[in-house]
Parts: structure tokens; C-alpha cells; sequence
């Protein structure tokens, strides 16, 4: 073990000796882009749905939501609990090593398929969101926008006392909580016109909006590598980015704790098996003092 990072998990351990020093070397070329998900959030307290350990979870699908008021009733009381046992979530040293990389140039920016905005808080400033912001609520019929703390707020009028009274619920991994007795909760509606409020995101079911994906991909043509962290790969959002990266022939690296969808791959140059906080503090940690 190097630096806290496992070696690569695709070699044998007395091969790699120092895997941190094979993702600095991808940097060579000069700045790369990385692509992050819910591994990189774990370490601030947000559960991931495939990682290792985690429990089998059904995500809402957008069908669900937009045809089902119980569905809607369960998604807004898990919001409003998981937002007063979520509050107080912060950046963690994985994002603040991507930041860090960010400005010091070596990063030309963050693709993520998070909606936790961590990574702006912690100082990201090129950030494309491929799923959206957890933080903006729109109103469906006519696209008013609110901030979900003002949604949650109204939430809170309609319904008093909900929040505490099931304080207790389970997070999942979109920081909600798992709300299961919702009979008689009052939805919120948009104020200016009465429709139907959803979280500003790319619900499953959905597609990427054609503006934010190729806001990722104009990253990755300018990057030298394409940096994987936190992610499974799963997601086929992810995955054609990666094909993007190949097609141009820019190598690859991974840094996930468990397997992803591209392991073993020829455009992977670099496997650690590891977590991100660690192995991206490390890197940051590596190219600093290669300056």
C-alpha cells in the first residue's frame, strides 16, 4: 500500500509499487478531466447504491413521480427529513483534492454525476452536472424555478411537525430519507401557478439534456486523460463518455473501491482500488511537488 491507495487490481501487488505515481505520470500531457459519482460523496456521509456494502435500493423512476401523487407525497417527505438530517454535509478532502488539481491547472474541469454541489463548494469551478442540481426545484407546466430550501420550507407549513417526527428515517443515496407512513402529506405546488413541482434532476428514465452532454464532451476534447473516480460506471451517460476519450485515444484511469464496467479494458491505463478521498489527496499531494 502507497500513500493509503491499494495497487492496481488488475496487476499483482509487487508490480505496482507506487500507483500513485502511475496516475501522476497521465498528467504528463498535460491537464485531464475526471469524471466523479457517489464514490467521491460517501466519505461526507452520502450513501452510494452500488458500492461495496451497500444495501439493494429502487431508485424513484420518473414515471413514478409524475403519475403517482402517493409516490410524489414519499418523495417530498423523504426531501424534507433527509434535508434536516443532511444539513450540516460538507466537502471532503476528495473534493477538495479535485478543486485543488482544478487550480493549479492540472484539471481542465469536473463532469459528475452527482446533484450534491459539492463539488462547487469546495472551490470546483468548471462543473457540469450530468444529472443536475438537487439544489433547484421547477415548477413542470410552465419551468419556474425555486430553491428547494424555499420548497421545503413551504413543505414545512403545510405539513407541521413531519420533519421531526421522522427525523429517524434511513438516508439513501440521493441524501433523502426513506419515508415509508406519508398517507396525508401535503405536496407542495408551485406558488405562481399551481402545477407540479420535481427536483431540478435527470430522474431514472430520463435522458442527459443535449446542452450538458455535450458540455462534458467538450471537456474531454480538451483534456490529455480522462480521470474515473467513485463511479461504477453503470450509468450509460458515463460510459459514452468513456467511448469519447477512446475514440480520441487518450488513456484512462480509475479509482473506485469495488468493480466498475470497464475494468480490464486497454484504454485504462491505470486501476487503483481505492477510496477517492485518499487517492485523490495523494495525487494532488504527487503533482504539487512535481511542479
Amino acid at each position: 500500500m502507497v500513500d493509503g491507495v491499494t495497487p492496481n487490481a488488475k496487476t499483482p501487488a509487487a508490480a505496482v509499487v507506487d500507483p500513485i505515481g502511475e496516475l501522476a505520470a497521465l498528467f504528463a500531457a498535460g491537464p485531464a478531466v475526471i469524471l466523479t459519482g457517489a464514490g467521491i460523496s460517501t466519505d461526507s456521509g452520502i450513501p452510494d447504491y452500488r458500492g461495496a456494502g451497500s444495501p439493494p435500493r429502487t431508485p424513484m423512476r420518473i414515471d413514478q413521480f409524475a403519475g403517482s401523487e402517493s409516490y410524489r407525497r414519499r418523495f417530498w417527505a423523504g426531501a424534507r427529513v433527509g434535508a434536516l438530517r443532511t444539513g450540516d454535509v460538507q466537502p471532503n478532502a476528495g473534493h477538495r483534492a479535485v478543486a485543488t488539481l482544478e487550480s493549479a491547472g492540472r484539471l481542465v474541469g469536473v463532469v459528475t454525476q452527482n446533484v450534491d454541489g459539492l463539488h462547487a463548494r469546495a472551490g470546483a469551478q468548471t462543473v457540469v452536472e450530468l444529472h443536475g442540481s438537487g439544489a433547484t426545484v421547477r415548477c413542470v407546466p410552465n419551468g419556474h424555478r425555486w430553491l428547494r430550501a424555499e420548497v421545503l420550507a413551504w413543505f414545512d407549513t403545510a405539513n407541521p411537525g413531519f420533519a421531526e417526527r421522522n427525523r429517524g428515517a434511513e438516508i439513501t443515496p440521493d441524501g433523502d430519507a426513506d419515508v415509508t407512513e406519508t398517507a396525508g402529506v401535503v405536496v407542495p405546488v408551485c406558488p405562481a401557478c399551481g402545477g407540479m413541482l420535481r427536483p431540478d434532476v435527470v430522474y431514472f428514465g430520463e435522458t442527459v439534456p443535449a446542452p450538458v452532454f455535450a458540455a462534458a464532451e467538450r471537456l474531454v476534447e480538451e483534456a490529455h486523460a480522462l480521470l474515473i473516480a467513485g463511479t461504477s460506471l453503470a450509468v450509460n451517460t458515463g460510459v459514452r463518455l468513456v467511448h469519447r476519450a477512446e475514440r480520441r485515444g487518450i488513456p484512462l484511469a480509475v479509482i473506485n473501491r469495488g468493480p466498475t464496467s470497464i475494468d480490464g479494458r486497454a484504454s485504462v491505463r491505470v486501476r487503483v482500488e481505492g477510496g477517492t478521498s485518499e487517492a485523490l489527496t495523494a495525487l494532488a499531494r504527487r503533482l504539487h511537488a512535481e511542479r
